[in-house]
């Protein structure tokens, strides 16, 4: 007797997962089920729709051989079977039921299933915000909202507009309303920066300022109170100021949509996602999830932990697509890899950033270099920037993030350091000795990858003192009051237009440094800063010979510091 195959949700992973069942066991009844208009589109792209760099709604529905992925495109060519505009309302484990409801016509009936996936997704966070609901306040995560959004700003009806969440789609949504229409955006962050948990107060710091150099306004640390307007919104007022505003996306984050599933009885983690084995089974052997509405197990952390990610719910569609044909593959957990593109550079990473991984107990530290992203005699390059993160007791690699104007860059390099995170547990010396491409056109004889991994070893076996850009700049702007000897140990003609303008800015450059060891004091903290690190480390061992002790060196140079804003 042929199986009856129930999906609920068709975004991301329900279709993967039918698609995939249905190629093992054709004879199966596969039923996808979804309360939206839309299916199988690809989310992530909503901002480049919203920006006019993808022309049409339906290129975010279309195969690569342009072919809508529309109900009648499962029917004919995958043969699934799909109901548009029907809302799941409850799972009847004990009968192999689901209730659902008509949403034009109101009537309800159970749907019959041998094997269950919940593919539900997730719901933007709302904040509790005085005048909620209002019009031109809307959301980007379904192709409706990002159409409306699209419409609007066409129809030249948007002057202003606040962005609520400084995440991944909040600063993707700034970026693509200031870049193509031109409207004045403001970004607000209830956290103390952007990408909170994803980048380094300094990497989050280059891309707050990547934000502010291109006219959008960013305030971090800022809570949204109320919105005001009649009808469509006007404006915005948090516990700090108030912004004009004809147009409010709100970007919070995201709630797993779990209802269904702790209504059921089902096993939920208690941020909301319904909790998974490596099949991707839930607490009951028959149903399955995955994908935004999951709890998924960190890598690094071995906890169950949340990424709402395309990527991550197409690879986990084809593992219960498999399963629930009577494979057996599995889904080894995440170590939570990323990417994002915004006005000149692009930001990636994977694993943990060094404060996340001190609250899951690590005795973490961060370790940046900055470097050409190519040979440095190749005429065209750019400068890359890298963080490592590593536990100080076992030198084991927690994470990396890094930034580069180049996307594809930086995209390698995190990559490359994410697979080695993905199947082992590498030491500093793994990604020292980290083989990769090599080719003048593609990298350094020493990669950047490999040169974040010497340095941090360096730094664990306490051969350099290394200081962020943000911890160098705090250290200048209070120069008067904690006594550092400032050294600029770059070629003399870029230290002395400094200390031209600044007696406490010393250029020695590296050249020189042995030279003028009588002239650096001994009783005095010393920072040493270059263009990107290199020659200030070299310059910090010679004074080391010296007896100088008391040096620090920020990571990354004048390179790490110009891309924070600094300007001495």
């Amino acid at each position: 007797m042929a199986q009856n195959i129930l999906i609920i949700g068709g975004v991301a992973l329900g279709p993967k997962a039918a698609c995939r069942c249905k190629r093992l066991l054709p004879d199966a009844n596969v039923v996808l089920v979804d309360e939206n208009t839309y299916i199988s589109y690809g989310g992530c792209g909503i901002p480049y729709y919203v920006s006019g760099e993808i022309a049409r709604l339906d290129d975010l529905r279309s195969t690569p051989y342009n072919t809508v992925r529309d109900p009648d495109f499962f029917r004919t060519m995958k043969g699934v079977a799909v109901r548009t505009g029907t809302r799941a309302i409850a799972v009847h484990r004990a009968e192999r039921t689901v209730t659902v409801r008509d949403l034009a016509t109101g009537r309800e009936e159970d749907l019959p299933y041998d094997r269950l996936v919940l593919a539900t997704g997730a719901r933007p966070r709302v904040p509790d915000i005085q005048g909620l609901p209002m019009g031109n306040v809307l959301t980007l995560t379904n192709l409706e909202h990002a159409d409306e959004v699209r419409r609007l700003c066409e129809a030249g009806n948007i002057a202003n507009a606040v962005v609520i969440g400084g995440g991944f789609i909040g600063l993707e949504a700034a970026v693509a309303l200031t870049d193509l229409w031109g409207v004045k955006t403001t970004v607000l962050e209830m956290m103390d920066q952007v990408l909170p948990g994803a980048l380094s107060p300094t990497m989050a710091r280059m891309a707050l300022e990547d934000m502010r150099r291109h006219g959008v306004d960013v305030f971090t640390g800022e809570r949204v109170v109320r919105f005001e307007g009649e009808g469509n919104v006007r404006g915005v007022v948090t516990d700090a100021r108030r912004i004009d505003a004809d147009l409010v996306i709100l970007s919070a984050g995201f709630i797993p949509n779990s209802e269904l599933a702790k209504a059921a009885g089902l096993e939920v983690a208690p941020f909301g996602g319904v909790i998974v084995d490596d099949h991707m089974r839930t607490s009951d052997p028959n149903i399955y999830a995955g994908g935004d509405c999951a709890a998924v197990t960190s890598i690094i952390t071995g906890k169950p932990g949340y990424l709402p990610l395309g990527s991550m719910a197409n690879r986990q569609g084809r593992v219960i697509g498999t399963n629930i044909a009577g494979g057996d593959a599995t889904f080894p957990g995440f170590v939570g890899s990323w990417a994002v593109k915004l006005f000149d550079l692009s930001f990636c990473g994977a694993g943990l950033t060094a404060d996340r991984a001190r609250k899951e107990g690590f005795d973490a530290m961060g370790v940046g270099v900055e470097q050409l992203d190519r040979a440095h005699f190749y005429p065209e390059k750019h400068m890359l920037g890298l963080e490592l993160v590593v536990d100080r007791k076992t030198g084991r690699v927690l994470g990396i993030q890094g930034a580069s104007p180049v996307p594809d860059a930086i995209k390698a390099r995190v990559d490359a350091v994410a697979a080695v995170l993905q199947h082992a547990r590498p030491t500093v010396g793994d990604i020292s000795n980290l083989e990769v491409c090599y080719a003048p056109p593609f990298a350094s004889a020493m990669d950047v990858v490999n040169v974040v991994g010497n340095v941090a070893e360096n730094c664990l076996a306490g051969r350099m003192h290394p200081v962020t850009a943000e911890e160098f700049a705090n250290l200048w702007e209070k120069r008067a009051e904690n006594g550092v000897f400032f050294i600029d140990t770059r070629p003399a003609v870029a230290g002395r237009q400094i200390e031209s303008r600044h007696p406490e800015w010393h250029a020695i450059p590296l050249e020189e440094i042995e030279a003028h060891v009588g002239d650096i004091p001994k009783d005095r903290p010393v920072a040493l800063v270059c263009n990107t690190g290199l020659r200030a480390y070299d310059s910090g061992l010679i004074l080391a010979r010296h007896g100088i002790g008391g040096v620090t060196n920020v990571m990354g140079g004048m390179q790490a510091l110009g891309k924070i804003g600094f300007e001495p």
